[in-house]
């Protein structure tokens, strides 16, 4: 009789499994694409304290990557530079390499766009000068938007927070306030000014919405208590004592006090502080934001005088009671405060005898 002849099974389970392995590679090669062949731009913000790794969930949740696994394998071939906090111009259409480079700020994926700081507490005329640096745009087109009243009445019908109050013809400058301080990401240095205000404008309706209710029930309007935080922010440098700051500020305001503080009042003048000292024409000056004028007794200034930060945002919605009238700080930043108006010149005075009163 015949034998049958056996098949050879092996190389056919080679083949199998080499196509199965192809298959598998195509696929996973998939997940480094991009999610979408569509431009889909997405705002990602990095928050202090994150990493490339931290980070992946969100990228996930936001659409920008197609799997955290593949992501947490590409960052495991890579040596890039410390992710750094701020805001990020990415795309739903970027591949997981431009990505993560993206992230990393190497040039080599720029794709033209530029990152520019607003730093806290800076006023508008500083923040004009800012974005003529970083930008194509002057200082002056930057002043004239902020007198653009259909611009305003625009901002006006988009954005709970802003109210009728920036039209005030007494404020200096619209805006100043309004415009949360951050790293951004913009197109290029021909991004248009309405685009670059509407990042910033954003950025604060997502930081302080979830105050909305409270601020509605403090009995002061979103633009008052701006206000009082752009105040706070420049008296003091820390969140704690800025919230003490304020609560000094509300004191003083519900005893029909002046508010007596040297920040509103250079900024009435127009000098940065530290520029130079002030004339006693200036500080006794009779405008809309010197606080030290008699005629502004149980008032705050018209509008807020820097562009405060969050966390000071925050502190001046309803600081901690205190029974402090009040404050001083030193050449150090120390914050001293009193309840009467005798104690307060006892802390001046040692502060001068020591040798720690501020002198510009």
């Amino acid at each position: 009789m015949k034998k049958r002849r056996r098949l050879k099974k092996k190389p056919v389970i080679i083949l199998v499994i080499s196509i199965l392995l192809i298959i598998f590679c195509i696929w996973f090669m998939t997940l480094f694409g991009a999610v979408s062949k569509e431009s889909v731009p997405v705002t990602f913000t990095v928050e202090q304290g994150q990493n490339y790794y931290s980070i992946a969930p969100l990228l996930k949740e936001k659409g920008l990557i197609r799997s955290e696994f593949a992501y947490k394998i590409y960052l495991r071939l890579q040596n890039l530079s410390p992710l750094k906090e701020g805001n990020y111009n990415l795309d739903k259409n970027m591949d997981l390499k431009t990505l993560v480079h993206s992230l990393a700020g190497d040039e080599k994926f720029n794709t033209g766009e530029i990152t520019i700081t607003f730093p806290e507490g800076k006023n508008m005329r500083q923040i004009a000068s800012i974005i003529a640096e970083n930008t194509n745009h002057t200082e002056e087109k930057v002043f004239a938007l902020l007198q653009d009243e259909s611009y305003l009445n625009e901002l006006i019908g988009t954005y709970w927070f802003i109210t009728e109050e920036v039209k005030n013809p007494n404020i200096y400058y619209s805006l100043e306030g309004y415009l949360l301080p951050d790293t951004y990401r913009f197109t290029n240095e021909d991004v248009a000014l309405k685009d670059l205000f509407k990042k910033m404008l954003d950025a604060m309706n997502e930081k302080i919405t979830p105050y909305q209710s409270q601020i509605e029930a403090s009995g002061y309007t979103f633009h008052q208590i701006l206000t009082i935080a752009s105040m706070a922010e420049l008296e003091a440098s820390t969140t704690s004592d800025r919230g003490m700051v304020a609560r000094v500020f509300y004191n003083r305001l519900e005893q029909n006090m002046t508010l007596g503080s040297d920040v509103t009042t250079y900024y009435g003048a127009k000098i940065d502080m530290g520029e130079r000292d002030l004339y006693m024409s200036e500080i006794m000056e009779a405008n809309a934001y010197n606080t030290r004028s008699a005629s502004s007794a149980g008032n705050l200034p018209v509008g807020p005088i820097c562009n405060p930060g969050i966390d000071t945002i925050v502190a001046s919605i309803d600081p901690e009671e205190n029974n402090y009238y009040y404050f001083v700080a030193d050449k150090n930043k120390k914050v001293y405060f009193n309840e009467t108006s005798a104690d307060h010149d006892a802390t001046i005075a040692e502060l001068q005898e020591q040798g720690l009163w501020l002198t510009w």
